[in-house]
């Protein structure tokens, strides 16, 4: 039993290694990285599409070609990716908590993954708003389109309902013209009329070829309506058939073109986002570096 008056024995204290439950991601710097690189990639697209529609002039031969254009704004993309994430992952490397009794391999590891989680973010970010305002210019758009269709919809409701109902949509009103074909062609609605004969041009140039009863019937229906001859007709016929011909293949190269661009656009955005990948990951273990090696002075 001990004594009442013996010396109190001292408590041992006992140290706890706080770094051991604290997180290995400093959020504060991971997001202060993201909102910067978000912000400077804002501010940089809006440059370039200021400096863009600078170069452009709505008249023929002035101003930027169309080649030009494209190969700048591709060089513009890869300098806003490359430079935006350069600032945003050096910015939450230098800015994250330092990691005291750390092995400086997982010191180098945990700033490369803040600059890649600050990138990440950052182009989340950028995405959504981009994403949202082009939602709500597409809809207010629509909203006043749909304004002006309903503004017309009193003047113009037979000639749209006879349109609509003799648009072509069927597949099969091109063979239903066919079963009432006559040698003789209507002259009693010019706008059925209007409408056989776009159905028999569509069907033409769907196959690629305009059948010669076709032909013929179109021939006919010249002859009736305009009062020219069968030779002078038939010239009108095959001209025309020729513009349309031509003018498709002009259709069909603008959908390659745009495809074209659409697909290389496409593949210099990720590349251009995986260069900021890599740069924000590396400007990250720069400003770590920096962060560790500051010199901290005395309290006075």
């Amino acid at each position: 039993m001990e004594s009442p008056m013996s010396p109190a024995v001292p408590a041992t204290r006992v140290e706890v290694d706080s770094s051991r439950f604290s997180s290995g991601v400093s959020w504060g710097a991971v997001l202060a990285g993201a909102f910067v690189a978000a912000a400077l990639a804002l501010i940089l697209l809006l440059l370039g599409t200021g400096l863009g529609f600078a170069a452009v002039s709505p008249w023929s031969n002035e101003g930027a070609s169309a080649k030009t254009l494209g190969a700048a704004a591709i060089v513009w993309l890869v300098f806003v990716h490359l430079s935006s994430a350069a600032i945003g992952g050096y910015i939450a490397g230098r800015l994250r908590t330092k990691w005291a009794d750390v092995h400086t391999d997982e010191v180098y590891f945990r700033d490369t993954a803040h600059g890649l989680v600050a990138w990440a973010v950052g182009v989340v970010m950028t995405a959504a708003f981009l994403a949202s305002a082009a939602t709500a210019v597409v809809g207010g758009v629509a909203k006043a389109g749909a304004t002006g269709v309903g503004a017309m919809a009193g003047a113009g409701a037979a000639v749209g309902t006879a349109q609509t109902k003799d648009s072509g949509a069927d597949p099969n009103a091109y063979f239903v013209d066919g079963l009432f074909r006559s040698d003789r062609p209507r002259e009693d609605d010019d706008a059925l009329m209007r409408a056989e004969v776009g159905r028999i041009m569509v069907n033409g140039m769907r196959q690629d070829d305009m059948s010669a009863p076709d032909k013929t019937y179109l021939v006919q229906v010249v002859t009736t309506r305009t009062g020219l001859s069968q030779p002078e007709a038939e010239k009108r016929v095959s001209d025309v058939i020729a513009q349309a011909k031509a003018a498709e293949v002009k259709a069909r190269q603008a959908a390659d073109a745009a495809r074209k661009a659409a697909a290389h656009f496409a593949l210099w955005t990720f590349l251009a986002l995986l260069i900021g990948a890599f740069t924000a990951s590396f400007a990250a273990t720069k400003g770590g570096r920096q962060r560790d090696h500051a010199v901290v002075l005395p309290r006075s």
